[in-house]
């Protein structure tokens, strides 16, 4: 089975519509998205929209659990509390009480896959996973985790491999599964990513080869830029989008 897997969104159409028609060309069985649909972005209730019809699970993330009254946001930075106190209010009742009923995440049984939004380690605190010694965090779970782990949250591609007493960060390539490890991965983020590539990220995984795709589309920038800035938000929210940080 080809799936499909997306993650942090945060309310960028045009993004979440490119990635998605790239991967119609993937021959993909089932998407998965791994939270923040929304924050930051100027398109909440499209994105949330478009990712209820896709998605065969979603899991929650931390700007979906602010918006939807399940977490604490008042110590966020003044920027981000005021683009989710906007998109609360823009968002339809319908689509504000799907965010509400989110999981925190969900084991694919027949993949042995685990998806959630950070770390699997105190997992309603949404800890991110981008070094080494923050994946050495999961190393007493290792009996009772997945071969693979899919984590956002970070917006970056990151691939940890884990022994029962190591982890081993590798290239942000293409690879296959060894057999003898387990992994912990970071899927990049659809709608604004942090590694210095403004283009939107998600990934392809092969249930059945065990083979981890890393892909990669442009957008526009330029139209999802605007839209941040119809809506009032910050201004740094759009020119994050065209140098991807």
């Amino acid at each position: 089975m080809r799936i499909g897997i997306f993650s942090d969104v945060h309310a960028n159409y045009e993004a979440l519509s490119a990635s998605l028609e790239a991967l119609k060309d993937q021959s993909i069985d089932e998407y998965h998205c791994l939270g923040d649909v929304v924050g930051y972005g100027g398109s909440p209730n499209e994105c949330v929209n478009v990712v209820r019809e896709v998605a065969r699970n979603t899991i929650l993330g931390n700007h979906d659990a602010a918006v939807a009254g399940r977490m604490d946001y008042s110590y966020y930075y003044e920027a981000a509390r005021h683009a989710l106190d906007v998109h609360s209010s823009m968002l339809t009742a319908d689509n504000a009480e799907w965010l509400k009923g989110l999981p925190y995440s969900k084991k694919l049984e027949y993949a042995d896959v685990d998806l959630c939004h950070g770390s699997p380690v105190r997992i309603e605190d949404f800890d991110y996973i981008f070094a080494p010694e923050q994946a050495r965090e999961c190393l007493p779970m290792f009996d009772t985790m997945a071969q693979l782990t899919l984590i956002g949250h970070s917006h970056l591609c990151k691939v940890f491999a884990l022994t029962a007493n190591s982890v081993e960060e590798l290239p942000a390539n293409d690879f296959v599964l060894d057999a003898g490890k387990k992994y912990i991965v970071s899927v990049g983020s659809v709608g604004q990513p942090r590694d210095y590539d403004n283009r939107a990220s998600f990934i392809v995984f092969n249930s059945d080869s065990r083979k981890f795709e890393f892909k990669r589309i442009e957008y526009d920038i330029e139209a999802a830029a605007a839209k941040v800035l119809s809506a009032k938000l910050e201004l740094n929210f759009a020119n994050r989008l065209r140098i991807g940080v």
